[in-house]
């Protein structure tokens, strides 16, 4: 467990906080530029059109990603109704986030690439790298899960916007964050490990793609 990683190796615990900062923040603006861009200034007013990511930190969702591994940053809220595409304009918001993550695994695995040979094993700067790729490809890949209140839940909800489908939508804004963590539990409890077992092939493939 990253808690851990404080008495056996302090300054990877530095790097491994950093790195979860880098990954938060840039995903969590990501969604503010997309509502800013389509014509929402909510995220704007409220200050999350930034940088700084104080302004996207969730501090219970922040301390549980530093100390177990598994955590959130704090939504970003916008009008959907002030988005220039009424139907599909919070798909593309919610897109901005892992989009965001797959470009910044394309920088830091560049960086990796090309700087990493030059600079000894265990050095902290190639720890980093490796830390912001695997962190990206994580939270991208988690966000793409289509259930409330994950990114990839406004493309279901906008497929299922006609009037027959209400029961559903109404089930998924209302009980998503149960049915989510319901997923999560039925797949660690029950053995089968899919997440986990994604997230390292992805990571793995990643990692051997820009070594």
């Amino acid at each position: 467990m990253p808690i851990q990683l404080l008495a056996q190796n302090p300054l990877y615990f530095v790097v491994w906080v950093a790195a979860i900062l880098v990954a938060l923040t840039f995903h969590e603006f990501s969604h503010a530029l997309a509502a800013h861009l389509l014509g929402d200034q909510t995220a704007k007013r409220m200050g999350r059109l930034s940088l700084n990511p104080l302004v996207h930190l969730d501090p219970i969702g922040f301390l549980a990603l530093v100390l177990i591994g598994f955590g959130w940053g704090k939504p970003v809220p916008y009008n959907p109704y002030n988005l220039r595409y009424p139907k599909w304009g919070s798909t593309m918001v919610a897109a901005a986030g892992p989009i965001s993550n797959i470009i910044m695994v394309v920088i830091f695995g560049l960086i990796l690439k090309y700087v990493g040979p030059f600079l000894p094993n265990g050095n902290l700067l190639i720890e980093f790298l490796v830390l912001l790729i695997e962190l990206n490809l994580i939270l991208c890949l988690f966000n793409l899960i289509p259930v409330p209140p994950l990114d990839g839940s406004k493309f279901l909800l906008s497929a299922l916007s006609a009037p027959k489908h209400y029961k559903a939508r109404f089930l998924l804004e209302t009980r998503g964050p149960m049915i989510l963590l319901g997923l999560i539990l039925l797949d660690s409890l029950s053995g089968l490990n899919l997440l986990s077992g994604i997230f390292s092939l992805a990571i793995n493939f990643t990692l051997k793609f820009f070594a």
